[in-house]
């Protein structure tokens, strides 16, 4: 009775969390709506004041260059407030922006670790979600989850933010928490190896194109065999069983697999499950439109993925990454350009996507990039250097907001002079200005509403509205908890699938061919047992024609005591089971062993 109360105390102290909580966004959520609406004065009041008191320092750009740019980032539809540009000094009368409407064209933040890319992916988030634009990110390192906590506000926040006309106000966005097979606080992430796919397991394994078809084969026996595959065990067992022999008469008409084929994959299976690929895959697979979800007042919701250790482990952040994005490809509708995205993804720690990769894998990649803009899906890359990023898939991007880089090996140097080289022509020295830029400053540049890259600007960057550290545990078990997502996948289902209906129907052909072998050797048993008794029988008669021939023609009675060497034999032990078994073989009741 004591542990029940306990319990029913904590669900009523966990409710009340959850019910404050979401009081404490919905306050937050109209902090932000108004902070919005306040911009536009802002910058009203930032522009007289600098038509009274102009830059005192002087910056790189001249004020015709400075009017360009304030012209560039002016749009007619909704966009995200960036920050002001820098020209000496912010000049909050310059906001940089970034239209909604060109958010799915993809982008990309990068710049050396602790220069604020992390914080310029939560503020863009923020806004993205006040919008009513659902946001998914994998939070590598648990930063994002402040996101789902209102900030606080500080002295110097509150005058960094006042110098480049953002009116700041503590704000939390709806946050829902997932994790990876539920190892992790949130609500589990799965997905079955059916609808991972062959296609995508092979390019996640690094097959050839001999193994990929060799692959998409065993699918479609299992598939056609009705074998589930729900887990990597699943996939083993069926591999397996193909390679057997019972298995290669059952494949013989959709073609055949080699031996050296099968070894091949399943070792890379067993890798594969080795960097912990298989809590992944299982059941409740969770659907990919869950992530678009927005809140009853409109708000888009944010959902972040918990992946501890996942720099480890690049091939199962990779792996569910890639699932994910061809998944919502394959289901969603083809949209076109439409005003604002249905979804927009942040993929931090960018690098570990495309490292070691596949030349397939990262074809795949590519154009998956390249199509998924028109179903309303916009990509952003966060990771330290451009370089990270391959050529192909970096083609894609329409909007680029670069931290600070430094230069301090010949390596960095190059990667320096790539960089710059791939910018609209500016009046910065941007090989300059790019390793003195401070924390929470870049170089952007975006896609305006024509479709054209914008100037390039210096900009100081908005800051959160969210905690600018972590929520803490406890909130986040709250929120878990409260979601109307863990009733659907929360419970994994551990139903009958190709591993056990395999184990079964193996074990069933072991037990008849053990039944066989048992039979054979009762038949055996019993014919060598009718031979040894038609042998003694023939030799009794052959000894009983002796005995006659050599008889006197006087007949005597033969000792009582003699006996039939037949009848010595039948009344033995050996001979009783030698009757017994040709009895039994005569009449079919020999016993199974």
């Amino acid at each position: 009775m004591p542990k029940l109360v306990a319990m029913t105390d904590a669900v009523e102290r966990a409710q009340a969390a959850v019910a404050a909580a979401e009081q404490a966004q919905a306050a937050a959520a109209e902090a932000l709506r108004q902070a919005q609406a306040d911009a536009v004065q802002d910058r009203a009041e930032a522009g007289q004041a600098a038509d009274v008191a102009p830059a005192a320092t002087p910056g790189p750009l001249q004020e015709s260059e400075v009017d360009d740019i304030r012209s560039g980032y002016q749009f007619e539809g909704d966009a995200l407030e960036m920050g002001a540009l820098v020209n000496g000094e912010a000049r909050a009368d310059v906001p940089v922006r970034i239209p909604i409407a060109m958010m799915n064209r993809h982008g990309l933040i990068a710049g050396a670790t602790g220069t604020g890319k992390t914080k310029t992916l939560q503020g863009l988030a923020e806004q993205l979600s006040a919008l009513g634009v659902p946001v998914f990110a994998a939070d590598i390192k648990g930063d994002l989850s402040g996101i789902a906590t209102p900030g606080e506000p500080s002295e110097k926040l509150t005058a960094r933010t006042r110098g480049i006309g953002q009116r700041w106000r503590a704000v939390a966005a709806p946050t829902e928490f997932f994790s990876l097979g539920g190892v992790g606080a949130g609500v589990p992430v799965r997905a079955t190896v059916s609808g991972f796919g062959p296609l995508l397991m092979s390019k996640v394994l690094g097959l050839n194109d001999t193994q990929e078809s060799s692959l998409g084969l065993v699918f479609h026996y299992a598939a056609k065999a009705g074998l589930p595959l729900v887990g990597l065990d699943d996939l083993r067992a069926v591999l397996s069983y193909l390679s057997t022999a019972e298995g290669k008469v059952e494949l013989r008409d959709l073609g055949g697999l080699s031996a050296a084929t099968v070894g091949v994959i399943l070792r890379e299976l067993i890798t594969f499950a080795d960097d912990g690929a298989d809590v992944f895959f299982g059941e409740p697979e969770i659907d990919t439109t869950d992530f678009l979800r927005t809140t009853a007042d409109g708000r888009g919701i944010v959902s972040l993925l918990e992946v501890p250790g996942v720099q480890d482990k690049p091939a199962l952040f990779s792996t569910f990454l890639m699932w994910l994005l061809a998944d919502l490809f394959n289901d969603l509708p083809e949209v076109g350009d439409i005003d604002k995205p249905k979804l927009v993804f942040f993929f931090d720690e960018a690098h570990l996507l495309f490292r070691d990769a596949s030349k397939d894998f990262l074809t795949s990649i590519t154009q998956t990039v390249r199509l998924i803009r028109s179903k309303g899906v916009g990509i952003f890359f966060v990771t330290q250097t451009p370089k990270d990023v391959p050529n192909d898939v970096l083609a894609q991007v329409g909007s680029r907001i670069q931290h600070q880089l430094r230069a301090h090996t010949p390596d960095d140097a190059k990667a320096l002079r790539a960089t710059v080289s791939t910018y609209p022509t500016s009046g910065y020295d941007l090989g300059e200005v790019l390793q003195q830029l401070a924390t929470g400053e870049a170089i952007v540049t975006v896609m305006n509403e024509r479709g054209a890259p914008s100037p390039v600007a210096w900009t100081r960057l908005r800051a959160p509205q969210g905690s600018m550290s972590p929520t803490p545990p406890e909130r986040i078990a709250a929120t878990v908890a409260a979601s109307p997502l863990l009733p659907k996948y929360g419970t994994p289902v551990d139903r009958d699938s190709a591993h056990e209906i395999l184990a079964r129907k193996m074990g069933a052909a072991a037990e008849v061919a053990e039944g066989a072998r048992a039979a054979k050797e009762e038949t055996e048993s019993s014919r060598l047992a009718q031979a040894e008794y038609e042998r003694m029988q023939a030799s009794w008669r052959q000894d009983q024609k002796k005995s006659t021939q050599k008889r006197p023609p006087t007949r005597r009675r033969a000792p009582a005591t003699q006996k039939n060497p037949l009848d010595s034999f039948l009344s033995s032990a050996t001979g009783r089971s030698v009757v017994r078994s040709v009895v039994q073989g005569i009449f079919g009741t020999l016993r199974r062993r």
